[in-house]
C-alpha cells in the first residue's frame, strides 16, 4: 500500500515539475492576470450602466419578451462555435429574468459544451485543407503549441478560465487530440457557467 501512495505521489511531483518547467502555470498566471482586470472593468462598468445609464432589469426583460427563447440560444450557440464572439456572461445575465432561470442556465452550459465540440471538429476539418490549415495554424499558431505540449490541462484551463474555449477546442481538433479526453475534460464548462451565475445573478 506505501508503495503505491509512494508510486503516486512520485508521478504527481514529476507531473508538477514537468508543468513548472515547460511553462505551464507562468501561462496560466498571465492568462489570469489578464483577464482579471477586463472582468474587473466590464463588471464595474455593469454596475455604473445599471446604476446610472441602462436598468439591465428592463433590458433582459425586454429580450426575454420581445425575442423567443429559441432565437437567443441559436445565436449564444453559433457564438460558442465560431471564436466566442459574444461574451457569454451577457447570456448568462439573459437567463437569469427567465421563468426558469437555473434551467436556461443549465441549456446555455450545455450549448456552451456542445459548441466546443462542433469547434473541435472545425478544427479537424481545418486540418484537412492545406491553404486553411497553414492560415489557421499562423493565426493559433500560440494555442496549438501549448495543446501540444499540455493537452487535456489546456482544455480544462479553456473551460474554467477567460480564455475562449472554442478556440481552445479549434486547436485540439486541430492536432487530433482525443476526442474522449475532450469530451471528459470540456465537462468542466459548466462548472464555470454555475460559478459565474452566482456572482452575476447577484450583481443583476
Amino acid at each position: 500500500m506505501n508503495t503505491v501512495r509512494k508510486s503516486e505521489t512520485n508521478k504527481l511531483k514529476r507531473t508538477h515539475l514537468y508543468y513548472k518547467y515547460t511553462g505551464f502555470y507562468s501561462f496560466v498566471g498571465q492568462s489570469l492576470k489578464q483577464a482579471i482586470i477586463p472582468i474587473i472593468l466590464a463588471v464595474a462598468v455593469l454596475i455604473v450602466l445599471d446604476r446610472y445609464v441602462v436598468d439591465f432589469s428592463d433590458l433582459f426583460t425586454y429580450i426575454t419578451v420581445t425575442y423567443a427563447p429559441i432565437n437567443v440560444l441559436l445565436v449564444f450557440l453559433a457564438s460558442e462555435s465560431l471564436l466566442g464572439l459574444v461574451p457569454p456572461e451577457i447570456f448568462i445575465a439573459w437567463s437569469d429574468k427567465m421563468p426558469q432561470p437555473i434551467l436556461y442556465l443549465t441549456l446555455l452550459a450545455t450549448l456552451s459544451y456542445i459548441g466546443g465540440i462542433i469547434s473541435y471538429f472545425i478544427g479537424k476539418w481545418i486540418f484537412t485543407i492545406p491553404r486553411v490549415y497553414a492560415y489557421m495554424e499562423g493565426k493559433m499558431k500560440k494555442h496549438l503549441k501549448h495543446i501540444r505540449k499540455w493537452g487535456g490541462f489546456l482544455i480544462v484551463v479553456g473551460a474554467l478560465l477567460p480564455i475562449p474555449f472554442s478556440m481552445t477546442s479549434m486547436a485540439a481538433g486541430m492536432i487530433h487530440y482525443k476526442f474522449k479526453n475532450y469530451l471528459l475534460f470540456g465537462l468542466l464548462r459548466f462548472v464555470r457557467f454555475y460559478l459565474y451565475a452566482i456572482a452575476i445573478f447577484s450583481l443583476l
